[in-house]
């Protein structure tokens, strides 16, 4: 008994002596790591102190913190950048972005296929973001094609002038709402029904407010060069930088030798100027709606037309023997790409008929059932309606993905959704490992395990380069005065545990992520805390409407 009330006294004591000290100097010190500045420098031990969502110092740091984290035999970090995320409408709902936090991903640039609203409306959708409470940091390109489709709806055929300049207008109007830029995706209808004359004049009013041209580009696979030749023409004829969405040779008969070249051919156009860059997931397969098997010109008339197209007999057999024959015009053809049929793999059908299906290629499930993998592949996109039936396509092979991955200026973008919940497949519906681990999969298996990268260069790539390439210049490196967005891990645990059977299985190794000063994950689990903020382009100096041929 006496014990115990010395023990009480001593702790009365001890706090006592707390309270009658010097108030804490910053809101929160994270001491003893091995701090990595994201600028490809070599580690320092260093303590790191930030108060008001900033960075104070670094240092050997005296005063104390309001909250401390001892990190000690922990590296620290910038927060990690998703360059190419797809989670704009899904932080409409849930904004925790859980499997992008726990990967140490901070900030997230989404918008392949443009914003979820129109463009009058952007600044509505950013401020709601916000209001609600988003866990990670996030901005947005806005689609060309989303425009197009306003202005003259989702079939093909050229704009008039009229209807040029109106889609112009709203380019103009999301830029000054705070898009980032332009986007394309133009391997899809009705993306692919766009003209290389009309992406410029459309990226001429993005560049006006210092924005960005970001691809996926016409073709990764057969035609690669000629579609980085055309990106290329777009960036010199608007004056804008150009971001290549997910590098990748994903042609089977070009494997180590497409690659190469575009590596190179990326080179010589920055060599004479032209801001082009480009990022990447590490990962040999792709993931998208099954329906890019099908030729474009199917959709020429819209999707519910070429829907009705897809049911026909005669219709299947031509399409089945433009598979067979290789890539057409204003199509690539990724079953051709992959190597054929068994290399396709059923992900998510939307239907339980096919359900016992999922991860069998299509060459199986056909075998199966006795039926033309072609037609089971499209008797699946037509029974997902009103869904997207999702498709794997093993299209790339790793000495591609490290011949990519060694060159300064790719970052890294998962091409995945934030999920609604942990360890659910992503709110785009593709069970694909890129969703949940490809950060943390560039640390455990190209810098630990194969050497591909050192951690400094690693981390670069993760930090300051995508900070860099977005003019993101208040982040992206461990700095006083920029926002504290920073990373906390275990190099020696750090691990991806996501495969493609079992793509939700959430990374180890990530113990604390910060952003913008607030702890979001601690000792590797989410905290609820969302102190997010939109990241919006602010560089239209004049009216981008202004922009003119």
């Amino acid at each position: 008994m006496k014990r115990l009330a010395l023990a009480t006294l001593c702790a009365l004591t001890l706090g006592a002596v707390q309270a009658e000290g010097p108030a804490p100097s910053y809101d929160l010190v994270i001491r003893n790591g091995r701090v990595l500045d994201g600028l490809g420098n070599p580690w320092i031990n260093a303590d790191v102190a930030i108060a008001n969502g900033r960075i104070a110092a670094v240092g050997k740091i005296a005063e104390r913190g309001r909250k401390e984290i001892d990190a000690r035999g922990l590296y620290v970090s910038p927060g990690w950048i998703d360059m190419m995320d797809q989670s704009g409408e899904v932080l409409r709902t849930e904004g925790r972005a859980e499997n992008k936090l726990l990967q140490g991903v901070t900030s997230a640039i989404a918008g392949e296929g443009g914003t979820p609203v129109a463009a009058e409306e952007i600044p509505a959708y950013f401020a709601q973001l916000e209001r609600q409470g988003i866990s990670l940091n996030f901005g947005s390109y806005y689609g060309t094609a989303q425009a197009r489709v306003a202005v003259m709806g989702d079939g093909a055929g050229e704009p008039t002038p009229e209807q040029l300049e109106k889609m112009k207008s709203l380019v103009a109007t999301a830029m000054r709402g705070g898009a980032v830029g332009v986007a394309t995706a133009l391997i899809y209808p009705p993306d692919s029904f766009q003209s290389t004359r009309d992406l410029i004049e459309l990226s001429k009013v993005a560049a006006s407010c210092g924005g960005i041209y970001a691809s996926h580009m016409r073709d990764e696979s057969a035609n690669l060069l000629s579609a980085i030749s055309e990106s290329i023409e777009i960036g010199e004829q608007a004056g804008i930088p150009i971001e290549i969405f997910h590098l990748k040779g994903a042609y089977q008969p070009g494997w180590h030798q497409l690659m190469p070249q575009a590596v190179a051919q990326v080179d010589a156009a920055r060599q004479r100027g032209v801001d082009i860059a480009a990022d990447m997931y590490l990962y040999e397969a792709g993931g998208t709606g099954l329906e890019i098997t099908v030729p474009s010109w199917v959709w020429e008339g819209g999707f519910k037309q070429g829907l009705k197209k897809l049911e026909s007999r005669k219709v299947r057999e031509r399409l089945k023997r433009e598979v067979a024959g290789g890539s057409l015009p204003g199509w690539s053809n990724l079953v051709h790409a992959s190597g054929g049929w068994d290399r396709v793999v059923l992900a998510n059908a939307y239907n339980p008929k096919y359900e016992r299906f999922h991860n069998r290629s299509l060459a199986a499930i056909g075998k199966e059932l006795g039926k033309d993998p072609a037609d089971v592949a499209w008797d699946i996109v037509i029974e997902a309606q009103p869904h997207r039936a999702m498709a794997l396509f093993f299209m790339m092979d790793e000495k591609d993905i490290e011949t990519a991955l060694r060159t300064p200026w790719v970052s890294l973008g998962s091409d995945a959704s934030a999920s609604e919940k942990l360890n659910a497949t992503d709110a785009l519906g593709l069970p694909h490992p890129r969703s949940y681990g490809n950060f943390p999969r560039l640390i455990a298996e190209y810098v630990r395990k194969r050497g591909v990268l050192t951690l400094p260069d690693a981390i670069r790539k993760l930090t300051s380069w995508p900070a860099t390439r977005m003019r993101q210049f208040d982040r992206g490196a461990i700095r006083t005065g920029l926002w504290a967005d920073i990373t906390v891990f275990d190099y020696d645990r750090i691990q991806d545990r996501a495969t493609y059977q079992n793509p939700t299985a959430t990374p180890e190794g990530i113990q604390y992520v910060l952003v913008n000063g607030q702890v979001v994950v601690s000792e590797g689990r989410h905290t609820g805390a969302k102190p997010g903020v939109a990241l919006k382009n602010s560089g239209c100096a004049k009216d981008p409407a202004d922009a003119r041929t």
